[in-house]
């Protein structure tokens, strides 16, 4: 059995802990903007769902109750333009980074198989990848891969790292290439609903898909949307097939949201007020920061969505960490994401207006 360290590569985050150490120094306190996760409350209509559900003594399934499926195909209806949409299509997974990690294992893939994923890209594309023993390769034009032993294509639009945006041109170009390839396609649309300079598009729009959901699976999360990391709660849908299979597979290995989490997913989904409240906070810290990195010389490229400013002052990017911790800010250097950015950081927009307004004065 080899070691975990020749299966996975370091965990990228432990790294960073000597400069969290100098930013935590600062005598007006840490502002973390490294790691995106939630800091505002988890809106009170869910929480009300999720403590109503509470007395769940028996098993939830891994399929998930009618009115958690009906919630998923009506919102992906509303929201995504999912023409006919049906319960065979939705799957709900434990998290997204659960389904990432595990997809490829989960799918069959093995030595010999091609995974492919941005070069700029989330590091659990990769690690789902070596966890299944696959191959894996890095692109920047998905339709310029070989695709003989490809079998699983990730799409990130918008982007983590870099808030990147795929038109639905191009959308429509890589799905269409996957499937005269017979490649599946799985796009991770998780931040579909934060976009700022751009309108980000599904995979399983009918423009981009053509009605059809054959050969592709849309990865969505509530986490960052509605403020429930802690809570554990995503769902795929797309090709009937490939979810049939997923789902009979995570059947066996119990892979199943809690009866509570699923209460609190359906009441999530069907309330969009909460969704445009948030936005509304994210877009304010956005306008904030961009402004205060700008003036301090920083260049933000790309970042036209998502919960990130992908941004650069021509140097290292451990320089930049180093620099902002020195201001008791701490971000998380570009190369965690692949070469290409090592000379970015990422700067989340995941703090309190408290800590944003902290960051803005410190930057100025």
């Amino acid at each position: 059995m080899s070691a975990v360290s020749d299966r996975l590569p370091a965990f990228p985050w432990d790294k960073l802990e000597p400069y969290k150490a100098t930013a935590a120094a600062h005598p007006g306190g840490i502002v973390d903007l490294s790691v995106g996760t939630p800091v505002d409350p988890v809106p009170e209509l869910i929480q009300k769902a999720l403590i109503g559900a509470a007395d769940s003594p028996g098993y939830p399934t891994v399929w998930g109750t009618v009115e958690l499926r009906d919630a998923i195909t009506g919102w992906c209806e509303r929201r995504l333009g999912a023409r006919g949409i049906t319960h065979r299509e939705v799957l709900p997974v434990v998290g997204s980074k659960e389904l990432v990690a595990w997809l490829p294992t989960q799918l069959g893939l093995g030595p010999g198989d091609v995974v492919a994923y941005p070069r700029l890209a989330y590091p659990t594309y990769e690690v789902g990848a070596r966890l299944a023993r696959a191959d894996y390769v890095v692109y920047d034009e998905p339709t310029d891969l070989d695709p003989t032993r490809l079998k699983l294509l990730w799409l990130n639009s918008p982007s983590n790292p870099t808030g990147r945006v795929l038109t639905r041109e191009e959308l429509t170009r890589t799905v269409a290439w996957a499937r005269e390839h017979g490649v599946l396609l799985v796009s991770d649309e998780c931040y579909l609903e934060l976009g700022w300079e751009a309108d980000p598009v599904s995979v399983l729009h009918p423009d981009v898909c053509g009605g059809s959901y054959e050969g592709i699976v849309a990865v969505h999360s509530l986490s960052k949307r509605s403020n429930l990391a802690g809570y554990r709660a995503a769902f795929i849908a797309g090709d009937a097939a490939v979810l049939g299979d997923l789902l009979q597979i995570r059947k066996h290995g119990g892979m199943m949201t809690s009866a509570p989490t699923q209460a609190a997913v359906v009441a999530t989904l069907g309330d969009d007020e909460h969704v445009r409240e948030q936005r509304e906070r994210y877009a304010a810290r956005r306008a904030a920061l961009r402004d205060a990195l700008l003036k301090h010389g920083f260049r933000i490229e790309h970042s036209e969505a998502s919960l990130y400013l992908w941004a650069t002052r021509e140097e290292s990017c451990w320089d930049t960490v180093g620099h902002l911790a020195e201001r008791g800010i701490l971000v998380a250097p570009g190369d965690f994401y692949g070469p290409a950015g090592d000379r970015f950081v990422r700067v989340a927009l995941t703090a309190t207006d408290e800590r944003v307004a902290a960051a803005v004065e410190r930057l100025g």
